[in-house]
Protein backbone atom coordinates (compact mmCIF):
# COMPACT_ATOMS: atom_id res chain seq x y z
CA UNK A 1 0.00 0.00 0.00
CA UNK A 2 0.94 3.36 -0.78
CA UNK A 3 2.14 5.24 1.45
CA UNK A 4 -0.59 8.20 1.13
CA UNK A 5 -2.90 5.61 1.89
CA UNK A 6 -1.48 4.01 4.81
CA UNK A 7 -1.67 8.10 6.19
CA UNK A 8 -5.25 8.00 5.14
CA UNK A 9 -6.18 4.73 6.79
CA UNK A 10 -4.87 5.30 9.93
CA UNK A 11 -6.04 9.17 10.34
CA UNK A 12 -9.33 7.82 9.79
CA UNK A 13 -9.26 4.85 11.92
CA UNK A 14 -8.36 7.22 14.81
CA UNK A 15 -11.12 9.26 13.83
CA UNK A 16 -8.84 12.27 13.02
CA UNK A 17 -9.64 15.32 10.46
CA UNK A 18 -6.86 16.41 7.50
CA UNK A 19 -6.65 19.34 9.78
CA UNK A 20 -5.64 17.81 13.29
CA UNK A 21 -3.09 16.03 11.69
CA UNK A 22 -1.81 19.23 10.02
CA UNK A 23 -1.39 20.50 13.28
CA UNK A 24 0.18 17.74 14.94
CA UNK A 25 2.69 17.82 12.00
CA UNK A 26 2.93 21.18 11.49
CA UNK A 27 1.83 21.67 8.12
CA UNK A 28 -0.79 22.74 5.65
CA UNK A 29 -4.22 20.63 5.58
CA UNK A 30 -3.62 21.22 1.82
CA UNK A 31 -0.12 19.20 2.36
CA UNK A 32 -1.55 15.93 4.23
CA UNK A 33 -4.41 16.23 1.20
CA UNK A 34 -1.60 15.90 -1.27
CA UNK A 35 0.19 12.97 0.34
CA UNK A 36 -3.33 11.10 0.61
CA UNK A 37 -3.87 11.54 -2.88
CA UNK A 38 -0.44 10.81 -4.12
CA UNK A 39 0.20 13.66 -5.65
CA UNK A 40 3.35 14.53 -3.47
CA UNK A 41 5.22 12.42 -0.62
CA UNK A 42 6.41 13.52 2.88
CA UNK A 43 10.02 13.83 3.78
CA UNK A 44 11.80 12.11 6.33
CA UNK A 45 11.83 14.87 8.99
CA UNK A 46 7.47 14.35 8.29
CA UNK A 47 7.51 11.02 8.10
CA UNK A 48 8.49 10.91 11.93
CA UNK A 49 6.30 13.26 12.94
CA UNK A 50 3.24 11.52 11.42
CA UNK A 51 4.42 7.92 12.75
CA UNK A 52 3.84 10.07 16.20
CA UNK A 53 0.87 11.68 15.21
CA UNK A 54 -0.77 8.28 14.22
CA UNK A 55 0.75 6.10 16.88
CA UNK A 56 2.35 4.47 14.36
CA UNK A 57 5.82 3.01 13.70
CA UNK A 58 7.61 4.93 10.65
CA UNK A 59 8.77 1.71 8.97
CA UNK A 60 5.11 0.55 8.90
CA UNK A 61 4.42 3.66 6.63
CA UNK A 62 6.56 2.63 4.05
CA UNK A 63 6.64 0.71 1.15
CA UNK A 64 8.50 -2.57 0.84
CA UNK A 65 10.79 -0.89 -1.43
CA UNK A 66 11.48 2.56 0.53
CA UNK A 67 13.30 2.07 3.93
CA UNK A 68 14.85 4.64 6.20
CA UNK A 69 18.74 4.82 7.01
CA UNK A 70 19.82 3.04 10.27
CA UNK A 71 21.22 5.97 11.43
CA UNK A 72 21.43 6.95 15.24
CA UNK A 73 20.04 10.08 16.08
CA UNK A 74 21.43 11.75 19.03
CA UNK A 75 20.37 14.50 21.56
CA UNK A 76 23.77 14.39 23.13
CA UNK A 77 27.30 14.29 21.83
CA UNK A 78 29.22 14.08 25.07
CA UNK A 79 29.19 12.51 28.56
CA UNK A 80 28.08 15.21 31.16
CA UNK A 81 30.05 13.70 33.51
CA UNK A 82 33.21 14.02 31.38
CA UNK A 83 32.33 17.34 30.70
CA UNK A 84 31.77 17.91 34.34
CA UNK A 85 35.24 16.33 35.06
CA UNK A 86 36.55 17.97 32.22
CA UNK A 87 35.62 21.76 32.84
CA UNK A 88 36.86 21.12 36.52
CA UNK A 89 40.04 20.08 35.78
CA UNK A 90 40.57 23.34 33.20
CA UNK A 91 39.49 25.51 36.50
CA UNK A 92 41.81 23.59 38.89
CA UNK A 93 44.84 23.82 36.60
CA UNK A 94 44.79 27.15 35.15
CA UNK A 95 43.38 28.87 38.25
CA UNK A 96 39.71 29.54 37.14
CA UNK A 97 38.07 30.27 40.11
CA UNK A 98 34.98 31.94 38.96
CA UNK A 99 34.23 29.53 36.65
CA UNK A 100 34.95 26.46 38.91
CA UNK A 101 32.33 28.18 41.09
CA UNK A 102 30.05 28.38 38.59
CA UNK A 103 29.69 24.73 37.48
CA UNK A 104 28.40 23.94 40.84
CA UNK A 105 26.36 27.18 40.74
CA UNK A 106 24.48 26.49 37.04
CA UNK A 107 23.93 22.47 38.24
CA UNK A 108 22.04 23.30 41.18
CA UNK A 109 20.17 26.17 39.57
CA UNK A 110 19.47 23.84 36.44
CA UNK A 111 18.82 20.66 38.43
CA UNK A 112 15.20 20.05 37.55
CA UNK A 113 15.41 21.43 33.69
CA UNK A 114 15.06 19.46 30.72
CA UNK A 115 16.36 20.37 26.95
CA UNK A 116 13.29 20.52 24.31
CA UNK A 117 12.82 16.95 23.37
CA UNK A 118 13.77 16.15 19.37
CA UNK A 119 11.30 14.48 17.28
CA UNK A 120 12.98 11.46 16.80
CA UNK A 121 13.94 10.32 20.57
CA UNK A 122 13.00 9.76 23.75
CA UNK A 123 15.61 10.30 25.89
CA UNK A 124 15.67 13.95 28.23
CA UNK A 125 18.70 15.56 28.23
CA UNK A 126 19.24 17.34 31.07
CA UNK A 127 19.18 21.40 30.43
CA UNK A 128 23.02 21.92 32.22
CA UNK A 129 24.03 19.72 29.05
CA UNK A 130 23.43 23.37 27.32
CA UNK A 131 26.01 25.40 28.96
CA UNK A 132 28.50 22.58 29.90
CA UNK A 133 29.18 21.92 26.36
CA UNK A 134 29.63 25.85 25.44
CA UNK A 135 31.87 25.99 27.80
CA UNK A 136 34.10 23.02 26.74
CA UNK A 137 33.70 24.52 23.15
CA UNK A 138 34.94 27.91 24.75
CA UNK A 139 38.14 26.28 26.25
CA UNK A 140 38.92 24.42 22.84
CA UNK A 141 38.39 27.83 21.19
CA UNK A 142 41.00 29.25 23.20
CA UNK A 143 38.98 31.40 25.75
CA UNK A 144 40.94 31.11 29.44
CA UNK A 145 39.15 34.21 30.84
CA UNK A 146 37.43 33.47 34.18
CA UNK A 147 34.65 35.55 34.00
CA UNK A 148 33.46 35.02 30.02
CA UNK A 149 33.83 31.48 30.88
CA UNK A 150 31.19 31.64 34.14
CA UNK A 151 29.21 33.87 32.33
CA UNK A 152 29.26 30.64 29.22
CA UNK A 153 28.02 28.57 32.16
CA UNK A 154 26.09 30.97 34.28
CA UNK A 155 23.98 32.57 30.74
CA UNK A 156 20.45 31.24 31.15
CA UNK A 157 20.39 31.42 34.70
CA UNK A 158 18.56 34.73 35.44
CA UNK A 159 16.18 33.64 32.31
CA UNK A 160 15.03 30.31 33.32
CA UNK A 161 15.76 29.51 37.27
CA UNK A 162 13.98 33.13 38.50
CA UNK A 163 17.31 34.39 39.51
CA UNK A 164 18.04 38.31 39.26
CA UNK A 165 21.44 39.27 37.71
CA UNK A 166 22.25 41.67 40.77
CA UNK A 167 21.49 38.45 43.27
CA UNK A 168 24.04 36.10 41.62
CA UNK A 169 27.02 35.48 44.01
CA UNK A 170 29.65 36.76 41.23
CA UNK A 171 31.71 39.26 40.21
CA UNK A 172 30.21 42.51 38.72
CA UNK A 173 31.76 41.92 35.40
CA UNK A 174 29.68 38.21 35.53
CA UNK A 175 26.59 39.76 36.53
CA UNK A 176 27.14 42.34 33.53
CA UNK A 177 27.44 39.97 30.97
CA UNK A 178 24.20 37.66 32.12
CA UNK A 179 22.01 40.56 32.84
CA UNK A 180 22.62 41.68 28.94
CA UNK A 181 22.06 38.11 27.91
CA UNK A 182 18.88 37.91 29.68
CA UNK A 183 15.99 39.17 27.71
CA UNK A 184 13.57 40.57 29.68
CA UNK A 185 11.10 43.18 28.37
CA UNK A 186 12.85 44.03 25.37
CA UNK A 187 12.58 44.29 22.06
CA UNK A 188 15.05 42.21 19.23
CA UNK A 189 16.77 45.32 18.47
CA UNK A 190 17.13 46.66 22.09
CA UNK A 191 18.67 42.90 23.34
CA UNK A 192 20.80 42.74 20.73
CA UNK A 193 22.41 46.21 21.28
CA UNK A 194 22.41 45.61 24.37
CA UNK A 195 24.96 42.55 24.09
CA UNK A 196 26.98 44.16 21.45
CA UNK A 197 28.27 46.97 24.09
CA UNK A 198 29.95 44.32 25.96
CA UNK A 199 32.64 41.87 24.22
CA UNK A 200 32.06 39.02 27.00
CA UNK A 201 28.16 39.12 26.15
CA UNK A 202 28.89 39.30 22.67
CA UNK A 203 31.33 35.80 22.56
CA UNK A 204 28.55 34.18 24.85
CA UNK A 205 25.87 34.77 22.23
CA UNK A 206 27.46 33.64 19.39
CA UNK A 207 28.87 30.39 21.23
CA UNK A 208 24.72 30.05 22.57
CA UNK A 209 23.50 30.42 18.94
CA UNK A 210 25.92 28.18 17.56
CA UNK A 211 25.14 25.28 20.18
CA UNK A 212 21.65 25.59 19.41
CA UNK A 213 21.54 25.28 16.14
CA UNK A 214 23.85 22.18 16.36
CA UNK A 215 21.47 20.57 18.85
CA UNK A 216 17.83 22.16 18.96
CA UNK A 217 16.66 22.76 15.78
CA UNK A 218 14.64 19.11 14.93
CA UNK A 219 13.25 19.78 18.02
CA UNK A 220 11.07 23.20 16.59
CA UNK A 221 8.31 23.27 15.05
CA UNK A 222 8.88 24.47 11.60
CA UNK A 223 7.60 27.94 11.69
CA UNK A 224 9.71 28.67 14.92
CA UNK A 225 13.12 26.64 12.75
CA UNK A 226 12.27 29.63 10.16
CA UNK A 227 12.67 32.43 12.70
CA UNK A 228 15.16 31.19 14.38
CA UNK A 229 17.20 31.48 11.01
CA UNK A 230 15.82 34.50 10.02
CA UNK A 231 16.97 35.97 13.76
CA UNK A 232 20.10 34.52 13.17
CA UNK A 233 20.70 36.11 9.54
CA UNK A 234 19.15 39.59 10.96
CA UNK A 235 20.68 40.16 14.49
CA UNK A 236 23.68 37.15 15.25
CA UNK A 237 25.67 37.08 12.11
CA UNK A 238 26.01 41.12 12.25
CA UNK A 239 26.97 40.60 15.71
CA UNK A 240 29.67 38.13 15.14
CA UNK A 241 31.22 40.72 12.17
CA UNK A 242 31.12 43.29 15.17
CA UNK A 243 33.34 41.03 17.75
CA UNK A 244 36.13 40.39 14.10
CA UNK A 245 36.31 44.36 14.00
CA UNK A 246 35.43 45.39 17.72
CA UNK A 247 36.50 43.00 19.93
CA UNK A 248 39.75 41.58 18.10
CA UNK A 249 40.59 39.02 21.08
CA UNK A 250 38.34 36.80 19.67
CA UNK A 251 39.14 36.92 16.42
CA UNK A 252 40.23 33.36 15.76
CA UNK A 253 36.86 31.64 17.98
CA UNK A 254 34.43 33.97 16.34
CA UNK A 255 35.98 33.09 12.60
CA UNK A 256 35.32 29.14 13.56
CA UNK A 257 31.57 29.96 15.23
CA UNK A 258 30.71 31.68 11.68
CA UNK A 259 31.36 29.18 9.66
CA UNK A 260 29.50 26.52 11.85
CA UNK A 261 26.38 28.46 11.74
CA UNK A 262 26.59 29.98 8.13
CA UNK A 263 27.15 26.00 7.35
CA UNK A 264 24.23 24.66 10.03
CA UNK A 265 21.98 26.78 8.37
CA UNK A 266 22.63 26.85 4.91
CA UNK A 267 22.17 22.68 5.41
CA UNK A 268 19.13 23.59 7.08
CA UNK A 269 17.38 25.54 4.84
CA UNK A 270 18.68 22.65 1.98
CA UNK A 271 16.25 19.99 4.31
CA UNK A 272 13.45 22.47 4.15
CA UNK A 273 13.66 23.81 0.74
CA UNK A 274 14.54 20.13 -1.33
CA UNK A 275 11.33 19.10 0.11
Amino acid sequence: MEIGKKIQQRRKELHMTQEKLAEAVFVTPQAVSLWETGKSTPDLFNIARIASALQMNRKDLLSEEETLPTWVMRDSFYSLENMRRKLKQFAEEEHLAEMDKAIDYASEKHQAQFRKKMIFTDERIPYIVHPFMMACHAHALGIRDDAVLASVLLHDVCEDCGVLPEDLPFSEDVKDTVRRLTKTGLSTEEYYRHIAESPSASIVKALDRCNNLSTMMSSFREEKAFGYIEETERYVIPLIDHIKKEYTQYYDAVFVIKYQILSLMETIKACYLQF
